[in-house]
Formats: C-alpha cells, structure tokens, sequence
C-alpha cells in the first residue's frame, strides 16, 4: 500500500493519528481524539467517497469500508481529509472543547425523563449528593453523542458531569428496560431495547431512541447534542 502524504500506513503521521489496513476492504483512520473523529465522519458523510459503503466512527477512530475502492487513491484521500479536520478543531476560530458538538449542524435533541431510576438513591450516595442534585447535574450535563456500540441505536454520551463519574454496578441486570437512561464512569446512555447491563438507571423515557422503521433508525447519531430534561 502506498502512504499517502502525512499519514503513513501502520505508523503515525500527526501526533497520535495513522491509517491502517483493516482487514481487506477497509481503512481505519486513527483521528487521535473524539473531536477530530467527529470532524473526519462529518467530512465522509457529506461528500461520500467513491465505492465507500460504510463510515464507522469510533471514540478515537473512524472505519472506512469500501471493497470497490482504489486503496492508494483512497487512503490519499483520507490523509488529506484528516488534516483538515484536524485543522478545524485546533483553529482558534473552533476551541477544541466545543469541535466535537459542531459536527452536529444544528441537530440538537431533548430527552424527557422521569427520574425514578432503581439506582438513583446508590448513584446518591457514592457521588455525596443528594438525589435531587443528582437529577440537578445530570440535566444540566451539556451531552454529545460520541460512538454507537453494544447494541443497534446505543449511544455513548460524553459531557457527564464528573460528580457523577461513579462505577457499574458489580452484577449486571440480566434485563434493562428499553428507555432507561442511565450512567456508567464518564457516560451517560439511553438503553434502545430490552437487554443486559451494568449501567446505574436513573430513570426513564418514552423517547424511542432506535427504531427500525425509521431512516435513519438511530435517533442519536455521533455528534448529536443531548440535553435530558426532568
């Protein structure tokens, strides 16, 4: 594979960034923070390139799958593609605390919650607050989407308010309904479906956040804007 400008395959190009093969159809960008991910999978989606059929952004990475892709020409593409996102988010016009919501052009969602979560009371006492002011600081928590993982439509949501950086639980549910919102180390996330987990639950919504009758299905895609309101 030949590198392209910046970027070599297999080892770093800028500070913490690289492309590597991934498997024979694919590329996956080492962006070297969630901001520049953002940026790279805004970039992608909005001029898709040529043979490209899938954009998977990561917590520090995007996947780029495209078996019909020239690799060189590609690859190329994305060395260049990458320094402009780094670019915009080190740009003093752009602070790189705010680059990762800007990837969001406007979309912005409300999540009504009741907080009544099983966990709200234990969340209380690890972090040394009250409950109300554990719904206090969650609200007010200013959320970005930062990856989809662990089941269709999860949404890792970054922006907690560190007071309520407390740990999952030590034995997992074996089911969580879907619609409880819940926190877990720095996240905080919506459950799309019925299904296990450790997160900490502080209540629920009706807001369907994965629904495979809708385009797109996910209703929180990276770069989205959250704001949980009681």
């Amino acid at each position: 594979m030949t590198g392209a400008p910046g970027v070599t395959p297999g080892r770093a190009g800028r500070t913490g960034t690289a492309i590597r093969p991934a498997g024979e159809h694919a590329l996956l960008v080492e962006t070297g923070s969630l901001e520049v991910a953002h940026r790279l999978d805004a970039l992608l989606r909005s001029d898709r390139p040529a043979g490209v059929e899938e954009i998977v952004p990561g917590p520090e990475t995007v996947l780029v799958v495209a078996p019909g892709a020239d690799r060189s020409g590609l690859e190329a593409l994305l060395s260049a593609l990458l320094r402009t996102a780094s670019a915009s988010v080190t740009s003093p016009a752009s602070p790189a605390k705010n680059a990762g919501r800007a990837t969001a052009a406007g979309e912005r969602v409300e999540i009504p919650v009741v907080y009544d979560g099983e966990d709200l009371r234990s969340v209380a006492e690890l972090s040394g607050l009250t409950v109300d002011e554990v719904v206090a600081r969650h609200a007010a928590s200013e959320f970005v989407v930062g990856w989809l993982g662990f089941a269709p439509g999860f949404a890792y949501l970054v922006g907690l308010d560190p007071a309520l950086h407390v740990p999952r639980l030590d034995v997992p549910r074996t089911s969580v309904p879907p619609g409880s919102v819940a926190i877990a180390g720095p996240y905080s996330a919506v459950y799309p479906s019925a299904s296990p987990g450790g997160w900490r639950l502080l209540g629920r919504t009706d807001l369907r956040v994965w629904d495979v009758r809708a385009d797109p299905p996910a209703l929180l895609p990276p770069g989205t804007l959250v704001r949980f309101t009681p």
